[in-house]
């Protein structure tokens, strides 16, 4: 990950956004689940790394067809935003919860069509400095 700016946060946390807007879901997964573990549950961003790394995973599995296992961890990245206020860390939180539940909603009622093989990869802000 040579060359990403990370102003006041983390490069693992850049480099989740980094991984994510290239379709690298499993990569994005990684990176960040380092400085989740890290930080451990008494971290203050604990919840909301989970979720980004849930997030992630459940492209991992739109990826490999598995529609079910990305609607859980949709639903239990949604669970872990929903702690943290509208702006966090840099990012508007908001507008991913959005994107989460449209992903959600769209593999829930396609009556077992992957959405991912029709609509354009979804691409994320990087946190503002």
């Amino acid at each position: 990950m040579s060359g990403i700016e990370s102003g006041p946060w983390d490069r693992r946390y850049i480099g989740w956004f980094e991984c994510f807007n290239r379709g690298e879901y499993y990569e994005a997964h990684d990176v960040l689940e380092d400085l989740w573990l890290e930080e451990g549950k008494a971290g203050f961003n604990y919840a909301f790394h989970k979720g980004l790394i849930q997030f992630a995973g459940a492209f991992v599995h739109l990826q490999k067809d598995r529609l079910g296992l990305s609607v859980a961890l949709f639903r239990l990245a949604e669970a872990n935003f929903q702690r943290y206020p509208p702006r966090h860390d840099g990012v508007d939180l908001s507008a991913i919860l959005r994107l989460l539940i449209g992903w959600r909603d769209a593999v829930e009622t396609g009556a077992g069509v992957n959405p991912l093989g029709s609509r354009p990869a979804p691409r994320l802000e990087k946190p503002a400095f």
